[in-house]
């Protein structure tokens, strides 16, 4: 019974993991229409996969640091109680923000999952270690993230137009060019947009794209390339850094090995997306800022760099927060952010350990009762 318990439990935050999260890393894709729905999610997937597969070789400090061990009493931490709890209260977390299309951390839910089961357990939280491996990491990196956007950002722009590439802003159908106009983003546009699309019975989108030459190649071709490299390599990361922590509740059970965990983690991460990662798309594509393949690129290859660093070194960062924060970063340059729904997320983010707390609480007890 124990044991079903538990595997029930780590399912549950798997699946919501990857309801709210797989989608994050091609969420540029999607926002600059590089690729549709099916065919970013598709790419979100397998290179997800790929990263939860890797994370049996790179992320072992994560598997040790989201067992408990160091934050509650060492026979808290064996008790299949607290880990069923824990998985259960931060499954219930993401799967409520999910339903909203909020996109949240599952780091912060599991963070405050730890402290909330580990209370109702009686135990003591240890502060000092919950400061230094947990908080100081999860809340830096999306400063970080939103700092270096802003900077690499204009520099990356600068040196496209010291180049020689132009950019060029289009009615467009797929790859085909209906009609340049200058700019995408007033109401002229849209509704010319509207008139086109009614007149040739196919969706014509407004698109930015970059003309010009790099060493005899296409320059839009070029960042078309890196833009996918990028997404993947987001989504590899975020698999890698998110995969061990959900598994760590799984080494409860004992006819699991780290690397059996991970790997059924790793599948239920991506059955998640799969099905049910369509409402945190639209929120994280199209309603936090317009973007371009440059942005897209540019928020991706940040992204990827600092989640790939931590996770190379053990430290716990949200995924969510270092790719929202680089998105943040970029409109605020472009100024095309949409401050209403930034703000949404940031009071979604503010909640979201408080309310992993009191369900890992809620949850400790039932089972208990059990």
């Amino acid at each position: 019974m124990t044991t079903i318990i538990i595997l029930l439990a780590v399912i549950c935050l798997a699946y919501a993991n990857g309801a709210n999260d797989n989608f994050k890393g091609v969420a540029t894709l999607f926002g600059s229409q590089s690729l549709n729905y099916k065919k970013a999610l598709a790419w979100a997937t397998a290179t997800t996969f790929l990263g939860s597969l890797t994370a049996v070789i790179l992320a072992e400090k994560l598997l040790k640091s989201f067992s408990g061990k160091g934050l509650v009493a060492g026979d808290i931490v064996n008790s299949a109680s607290y880990g069923s709890s824990v998985a259960l209260g931060a499954g219930l977390t993401v799967l409520l923000a999910t339903r909203i299309g909020m996109p949240i951390s599952t780091t912060h839910s599991l963070v405050g999952a730890l402290i909330g089961a580990g209370l109702a357990a009686g135990s003591d939280i240890s502060y000092g270690n919950l400061s230094k491996g947990f908080v100081v990491p999860l809340l830096l990196s999306p400063i970080l993230s939103v700092f270096m956007a802003v900077i690499i950002y204009p520099t990356l722009k600068w040196g496209r137009k010291k180049s020689g590439i132009t950019e060029e802003t289009c009615l467009c159908v797929g790859n085909e060019t209906v009609e340049i106009i200058p700019v995408c983003t007033n109401s002229v546009a849209l509704e010319r947009a509207q008139q086109l699309t009614i007149e040739l019975g196919n969706t014509v989108s407004c698109q930015s794209r970059y003309q010009g030459k790099v060493m005899g190649l296409e320059a839009s071709k070029i960042l078309d390339t890196l833009h996918y490299i990028s997404a993947g390599m987001v989504s590899y990361a975020r698999g890698l850094n998110d995969t061990p922590k959900i598994a760590a509740l799984l080494l409860l059970v004992p006819q699991l090995s780290g690397w059996s965990s991970i790997v059924i983690v790793g599948v239920v991460i991506a059955l998640g997306g799969l099905i049910s990662a369509r409402k945190v798309a639209e929120t994280m594509g199209n309603k936090i800022t317009s973007m371009n393949h440059g942005q897209g690129f540019t928020a991706n290859f940040i992204t990827g760099a600092i989640v790939i660093g931590a996770s190379r070194f053990g430290l716990p960062v949200s995924t969510t927060h270092v790719s929202c924060g680089s998105l943040f970063g970029i409109g605020a340059v472009t100024r095309q952010a949409h401050w209403k729904m930034i703000g949404k997320i940031l009071i979604a983010w503010i909640t979201t350990l408080p309310m992993g707390a009191a369900l890992g609480f809620a949850a400790f007890w039932v089972i208990e009762q059990l």
